[in-house]
């Protein structure tokens, strides 16, 4: 029977932000990763509700459809706690935070995911991404409308379509069921390291045989030394063959710290009118409304068209060059060449090839000679009328020579 034979969680600030407002969680079951966001004010009370309201959920369960089943209402009242701690507390209006999440559960994982953050497995030194990211960008490559390559760059490559916060309240959350073995290394991580170190140097990583904390480490050194421009949260879950686990839960970033922030008054609950708000939540990650999708999705489209067109312009125009430069390196080399031919009823010596190509004569008289075509053996005369290649103009001169010759003979 497999279970969990070791686990780990760490997190950095990074190199650049002032806080960190990631969150993770390595339980007895249950794992977590929660990127907050909302700026300086928000992002860290978010991740840090979510990740302490969803620790809740690491208990026993009967299936695996129970544990799924227990991570989606989890996530559910983490979100509306969020919403109730911006309406005691107004400052924090726009905070929200992703979260991956997984419970283990013998040979089978329970997995709830929204946001940007990641979940990945190897298995057989493969790494494989499990989760797909809810972003702007993401959309765009999966309706055809950009590439993976052009969504690594896109100018709105951090917009989230789907958080935890004051957004919605039933926000949709991706849940499913996997099978996992003895072997198995399962990684949750902020997207403060997959921004960062690329698919090929985690895979590295996770299969280099180090336990599960040295990889973690070892993951978050990378980023740091790639520059680290978010918070990295990384989380590793082994996966082992009836192994005893002496590991206990760790909770690390935001969430390992009390909560911090201005107090506000409490407004009278009986006025709170719901509202669903669709708002930015922080300078580069934010949720548009469908409005605003549909009109990037225009744009977008408009850009794509006037990239084929600039593609399609230049593929032509140097379709047209390597005709042209062909061409001429083509008739330069016919021009090396010389074969000795009839000019009326002269023989005469030709610079280039006996070939033409429609309208255009590849050869021309180089000289013409005093010997007549009539003076000629017969033998000889057909060799010219045929025409006798040679392979210099000193060849040619020979073969010249040579036919004066029999003349004489």
């Amino acid at each position: 029977m497999a279970t969990v034979s070791h686990s780990a969680a760490t997190s950095h600030v990074g190199r650049v932000r002032s806080n960190n407002q990631d969150s993770g969680y390595a339980g007895r079951s249950l794992f977590v990763v929660a990127d907050g966001m909302g700026g300086h004010a928000g992002g860290d009370v978010a991740s840090s509700i979510a990740t302490k309201r969803i620790i809740e959920a690491d208990k026993p369960y009967a299936s695996a459809q129970d544990a799924e089943f227990a991570l989606q209402a989890a996530l559910i009242g983490a979100n509306a706690q969020l919403a109730e701690t911006v309406f005691e507390h107004a400052e924090l209006t726009g905070m929200g935070t992703t979260v991956s999440a997984i419970v283990v559960l013998e040979n089978e994982v329970a997995i709830a995911h929204i946001g940007d953050s990641r979940i990945y497995l190897l298995r057989d030194n493969e790494l494989s991404q499990i989760t797909i990211d809810h972003t702007f960008v993401q959309r765009l490559v999966d309706s055809g409308r950009i590439t993976e390559a052009e969504a690594m760059v896109h100018p709105r490559r951090s917009v989230l379509m789907r958080v935890l916060g004051d957004v919605e309240a039933s926000p949709e959350i991706d849940t499913s069921i996997l099978a996992t073995i003895a072997g198995d290394r399962w990684l949750l991580c902020s997207d403060g390291l997959t921004g960062v170190v690329s698919h090929n140097a985690m895979a590295s990583a996770l299969a280099s045989g180090a336990n599960a904390q040295d990889v973690a480490d070892l993951l978050v050194k990378e980023s740091l030394d790639g520059g680290a421009p978010d918070n990295v949260t990384v989380v590793i879950v082994d996966i082992g063959e009836g192994v005893a686990r002496t590991d206990s839960p760790v909770i690390v970033g935001s969430a390992a710290n009390p909560l911090a922030f201005g107090e506000e008054p409490s407004r009278n609950r009986a006025l709170r009118i719901p509202a669903l708000r669709l708002h930015p939540v922080r300078e580069t990650h934010f949720e548009p409304d469908s409005q605003d999708y549909l009109s990037e999705l225009i744009e977008e489209d408009a850009r794509r068209a006037r990239r084929r067109k600039v593609t399609w312009l230049v593929g032509v125009i140097l379709l047209v060059l390597s005709i042209v430069t062909t061409t001429i390196l083509g008739y330069q080399w016919t021009q090396t060449r010389y074969f000795v031919g009839v000019d009326g009823s002269n023989v005469a010596i030709y610079q280039g090839v006996q070939q033409d190509i429609g309208p255009i004569k590849l050869s021309s008289v180089y000289e013409d000679t005093d010997l007549n075509l009539s003076d000629l053996r017969v033998y000889d005369r057909q060799q010219v009328e045929q025409t006798i290649n040679a392979g210099s103009l000193a060849d040619a001169l020979a073969i010249i020579e040579r036919l004066k010759g029999a003349i004489v003979e």
